[in-house]
């Protein structure tokens, strides 16, 4: 089973020094690579491969433009043409988006596939072509190394995430009953609504710092470009983003493991988040709330654990479906509390719906077809009954 630990290192002046030249050598051979696979399929559809790729390196080493990359690590600037051929088969395969080029700015990245020596008695961790480095050693793991990924954040913090294999097999799902199940709605009033009738409140942490940001932002905009004061600034703002995120990051985590180890299983909405964006006045309390990450971080812990997360179709009435059968095809996005005309059950829309992907997951009911799927401009209605669920 593999798994992923993430230590922030401390390099000193030179190894900061080195580590931008990997950083710049990693992104250069990157784009040198995507640039060239572009042009040759413009002159006449004409194909390279990664190994290709990977054998104009030595070349680009002795050549008295390029020979500052005999300072990189080799294998990282083979990691580098590896993921361009990742990204291009995803494209193809998966319908991913194309390959862009890497930016100096925001986050760096190289890997480190071998020869990394990790000492959690002395906290140093050593990379190819670069001394001890020390490191903060939160929590130690057993097994083999795996890769190693180095990574610098726009404020200038360095991160080191080691993926290790345990050497053990992931535990087998455990059995589930209704009892042992959870249905989760997510929602922008709620972050998360429970089958139980718990309501999990949305931090909105983003909403809670715009005035922060706008101000830091603003100073920035004042300096002058290409000064020190500037790039001082840029780090300002970019530690005040960096606190956003590891809010989000830390009331995600604390949820997903209260979830995973209280429950044998777990039922989720396959949600379109990525349409759901679009919608421009919804887009940044979406991208707020994190639903994508959240439900990743149940996946991963649930394998962890041997739970189980089920995920039921988007299109699913959730909302509108009664207890006694009939679906309120009339509902809207702001009737947050309804009452069945058939059966005159009031329902509370948010626990209503945990409860219906609950009973869904389970198949206690029989899955239906799209409710919106015959109208015009379905995707829209689809969306936004995503988004109030």
């Amino acid at each position: 089973m593999l798994r992923s630990y993430k230590y922030r290192i401390y390099p000193n002046e030179r190894q900061r020094i080195l580590l931008a030249k990997h950083f710049g050598g990693v992104r250069w051979v990157y784009n040198d690579a995507l640039a060239l696979r572009m042009k040759l399929w413009q002159d006449g559809n004409q194909r390279i491969s990664w190994s290709e790729l990977s054998a104009r390196l030595p070349v680009l080493k002795v050549k008295e433009e390029t020979n500052w990359l005999a300072e990189v690590n080799a294998q990282s600037l083979c990691g580098a043409i590896l993921n361009l051929e990742k990204a291009y088969t995803a494209f193809f395969k998966s319908g991913a988006g194309f390959p862009k080029f890497k930016s100096r700015r925001g986050r760096q990245t190289f890997q480190c596939p071998h020869g990394v020596k990790v000492d959690f008695e002395a906290q140093t961790i050593r990379f190819p072509k670069f001394d001890l480095m020390r490191f903060v050693c939160s929590r130690t793991f057993e097994g083999t190394v795996k890769t190693v990924t180095v990574s610098r954040d726009p404020s200038g913090k360095h991160f080191a995430s080691v993926l290790v294999d345990t050497g053990k097999d992931a535990p087998s799902a455990e059995r589930f009953t209704a009892a042992t199940t959870l249905g989760i709605d997510l929602g922008l009033t709620h972050f998360a609504t429970f089958s139980d009738g718990e309501k999990v409140a949305n931090p909105r942490f983003l909403k809670a710092s715009l005035a922060k940001l706008a101000r830091e932002q603003r100073k920035l905009s004042r300096k002058a470009k290409g000064s020190k004061n500037r790039a001082k600034q840029g780090i300002r703002v970019a530690l005040a983003h960096e606190k956003i995120r590891n809010q989000r990051n830390d009331f995600l985590h604390k949820l997903s493991t209260r979830i995973i180890r209280e429950n044998q299983a777990v039922a989720l909405e396959d949600l379109n988040v990525a349409g759901m964006v679009t919608n421009r006045k919804l887009a940044r309390s979406i991208s707020d709330a994190g639903w994508s990450e959240f439900g990743r971080q149940l996946e991963y812990k649930a394998a962890w654990g041997g739970k189980t997360v089920i995920r039921i179709g988007r299109f699913d009435p959730s909302s509108k479906l009664c207890t006694c059968g009939i679906i309120n095809r009339t509902l809207k996005l702001s009737d947050r509390v309804w009452t069945c005309d058939s059966c005159g059950t009031t329902h509370d829309r948010d626990v209503l719906a945990a409860n219906n992907i609950k009973r869904f997951a389970l198949g206690r009911v029989t899955p239906f077809e799209p409710v919106e799927s015959a109208r015009p401009k379905a995707s829209r209605r689809s969306r936004k009954t995503e988004t109030a669920s």
